[in-house]
């Protein structure tokens, strides 16, 4: 399998790859889900990943902050946002743009990290296998936990989500967001199923749930023209005195 991903994803990002180039990578992704695979598959994928995302139209990193942004109501530059599975950092990218500046990312690949160093954007970077080692930072943290495009079948396993609540300063936001295509439905009714529960343990409370129509290209014989995908946005509850 990692043969099969090297000889898709590797070379040096170039002008000539297309949408069916994109949709192999994706597909291949898709046919073994083992932690190490899924690492070894995002390594080689770095140096095309931005071009290929953009051919895919790939638009939850921006959604994602826009929707965090306009309910943020707080200093944007002292604001700290941990960029949860950051790749190469389009997230942090666009959070900039709207006034955030400290960024630390978390990823399991080496090589997207590698690349996200090369932004500028991140105080801070540390490799972590999502689902495998815990989130290398300190509980009540950060103003805005956020990750984008991790959360689905095969990725990051939905145990992830405590670590994100407990990661996330009272009053802080937890950004979240998934795909709603076929292959994907069960999994998302186990992340919302997951939400529900921190939610009735008053663990943090629902700021929005935005469903996107048109989240990116779709790449499996099972849809077609664009998938659905879905943000969540919910804020941690203060503590209650004792």
């Amino acid at each position: 399998m990692a043969d099969e991903w090297r000889q898709t994803t590797t070379g040096m990002a170039n002008s000539s790859r297309t949408f069916s180039d994109v949709r192999n990578v994706i597909l291949s992704a898709h046919k073994n889900s083992g932690a190490q695979d899924k690492v070894g598959f995002y390594d080689t994928w770095a140096e095309n990943y931005e071009q290929d995302v953009a051919l895919l139209d790939y638009r939850a990193p921006l959604l994602a902050a826009e929707c965090v942004s306009s309910f943020f109501r707080g200093d944007r530059e002292k604001a700290t946002v941990l960029d949860v599975a950051c790749g190469t950092g389009l997230v942090s990218a666009h959070l900039k743009k709207m006034g955030f500046r400290h960024f630390v990312g978390i990823d399991g690949s080496l090589k997207m990290l590698e690349l996200a160093k090369k932004t500028g954007l991140y105080q801070q970077l540390s490799r972590c296998l999502l689902g495998q080692d815990e989130i290398p930072v300190k509980s009540e943290t950060y103003d805005i936990v956020i990750i984008v495009g991790a959360l689905s079948v095969g990725q990051v396993p939905l145990t992830v989500i405590r670590e994100l609540w407990d990661a996330t300063k009272p009053g802080g936001y937890v950004c979240m967001t998934t795909r709603g295509n076929t292959d994907n439905r069960e999994y998302k009714a186990e992340l919302e199923q997951m939400i529900r529960a921190l939610e009735d343990e008053q663990k943090w409370s629902r700021i929005t749930v935005v469903e996107v129509e048109e989240w990116e290209k779709a790449v499996s014989e099972q849809d077609s023209g664009y998938i659905p995908g879905a943000i969540y946005v919910y804020q941690k509850v203060f503590k209650c005195s004792p």
